[in-house]
C-alpha cells in the first residue's frame, strides 16, 4: 500500500492523520465504521464515530472517549482531512473519506447498496483509491427484494400456524433483525416475539427513531402458557443464532428453523446449519452492487478485503482497473460468519 493507510499489526494506519480505522488493538485514536464487534473493539483512546453510531457503540462498548461527527462533515486530524459518509450496512454505519496532499482515499467498511428503512442510504464518494469490502464477491451472490422476502416470511409464518407450530427466525442482532422486522411492518398484523438478546438491540433502534412494528419479548408469557407449548403456534419469532440448539428453545414444543442471511443464497449452507428455510437477507453488497460501486467511484485503484476477494480482483483486472487483496482481520465478527 501507499503512504497513505497502511497494514500495521493493529490495523488500517494512516500516518498522515497518526489515526486507525476500526483497529482490532488498542490504539490512541481510531475512526469506527460501525458498531458489528470485528470493526468496534474496546480500548481505544478515542472514537471517531458518526452521530447515528453513538446509540450503537454505547451499546456495544459502554461509556468510551467518543467524538462524534455528521455524515460529510469534515474534521482534521493530523495532516489528514477526514469525513464519514453512508454506508448503508446498519443504523450509523459509515465509509471514510481520508484526503492528504488532494489525495483521496475510501475505506467502504461494510455496505450494501440496497435500500434499508433503518439507516441512511449508502452515498457514493469519489475518490482515487477504494477500499472495499468483498464478503459476497463472487457472481452468484444477487440479492432480491427484500420486500419480496418479507412476504415469503409472513407467507412461512402462515404455513407453520396451519401446522400449529412456531416459526423461529434466526438474525443477528445489530442490523439484521431490525432491517427484517421494518420491512415486516406493512405486512404484520400482530406483534413480532423477541428472545431477549434481539430486544435490546431492538429498542436501541426504537430510541434512536426508526419505526419498527410492535414486538413482545418470548419471557414476558407467563411461565404455564409456555410449557404448554402452544402459546407460540402461528407466531414469528426473533432470535439470534446463538439460540440454536440451546435449552432456549425448549419452550417451544413444536417450531420450524429458519435463517435469514445473505449465505442462504446458497441452498447447502441451509442444510449445513440444519434449517428449514432460508430467506436471502443480507446488509452486505451483492455482486452487482460491488462492481457498480466501483465504477461510480470513479477509483483507479481499488483493494478488495474480507471475503471472496480473487474472483473481484481478477474481474477488475480484466476491466483495466488496477486491484489487489488486502488480508485483515475484518469478517471475524458477526456478519462476517454467516
Amino acid at each position: 500500500m501507499s503512504d497513505l493507510l497502511q497494514l500495521r499489526p493493529e490495523g488500517l494506519y494512516c500516518p498522515a492523520g497518526r489515526f486507525y480505522v476500526d483497529p482490532w488493538r488498542p490504539v490512541d485514536t481510531a475512526v469506527i465504521t460501525h458498531g458489528h464487534s470485528d470493526h468496534a473493539r474496546s480500548g481505544m483512546g478515542c472514537y471517531h464515530t458518526t452521530v447515528e453510531g453513538l446509540p450503537i457503540l454505547r451499546w456495544r462498548l459502554g461509556d468510551q472517549p467518543y467524538r462524534v461527527h455528521d455524515y460529510g462533515e469534515a474534521f482534521t486530524l493530523g495532516d489528514a482531512r477526514v469525513s464519514l459518509h453512508p454506508a448503508g450496512h446498519v443504523l450509523g454505519s459509515a465509509q471514510v473519506r481520508i484526503e492528504v496532499q488532494g489525495e483521496v482515499w475510501v475505506v467502504s467498511g461494510d455496505y450494501k447498496r440496497q435500500s434499508d428503512p433503518t439507516c441512511s442510504p449508502f452515498e457514493v464518494v469519489p475518490c482515487d483509491t477504494f477500499i472495499t469490502e468483498a464478503t459476497f464477491g463472487l457472481p452468484i451472490y444477487r440479492w432480491p427484494s427484500t420486500r419480496d422476502v418479507a412476504r415469503e416470511l409472513v407467507q412461512w409464518r402462515d404455513q407453520c400456524a396451519a401446522r400449529g407450530e412456531a416459526a423461529i427466525l434466526y438474525c443477528y442482532a445489530l442490523g439484521k433483525a431490525q432491517r427484517v422486522l421494518a420491512e415486516l411492518a406493512p405486512f404484520v398484523d400482530r406483534p413480532v416475539y423477541l428472545h431477549g438478546a434481539i430486544a435490546a438491540g431492538v429498542d436501541v433502534y426504537r430510541e434512536a427513531g426508526v419505526t419498527l412494528p410492535p414486538t413482545r419479548l418470548v419471557s414476558e408469557i407467563e411461565a404455564p402458557k409456555r410449557e404448554s407449548g402452544t402459546t407460540f403456534a402461528g407466531e414469528l419469532i426473533i432470535a439470534p443464532p446463538s439460540a440454536a440448539g440451546s435449552a432456549w428453545l425448549r419452550r417451544f414444543r413444536r417450531a420450524q428453523h429458519g435463517f435469514a442471511s445473505g449465505w442462504m443464497r446458497l441452498r447447502g449452507n441451509r442444510r449445513r446449519r440444519n434449517m428449514d428455510r432460508g430467506f436471502v437477507v443480507s446488509d452486505h453488497v451483492d455482486w452487482p452492487g460491488l462492481l457498480r460501486t466501483i465504477r461510480e467511484t470513479g477509483a483507479s485503484r481499488v483493494i478488495a478485503t474480507h471475503g471472496d476477494t480473487q474472483a473481484l480482483v481478477r474481474t477488475l483486472n480484466e476491466a483495466g482497473v488496477m486491484a489487489e487483496t488486502l488480508v485483515t482481520q475484518f469478517g471475524d465478527g458477526e456478519e462476517g460468519t454467516i
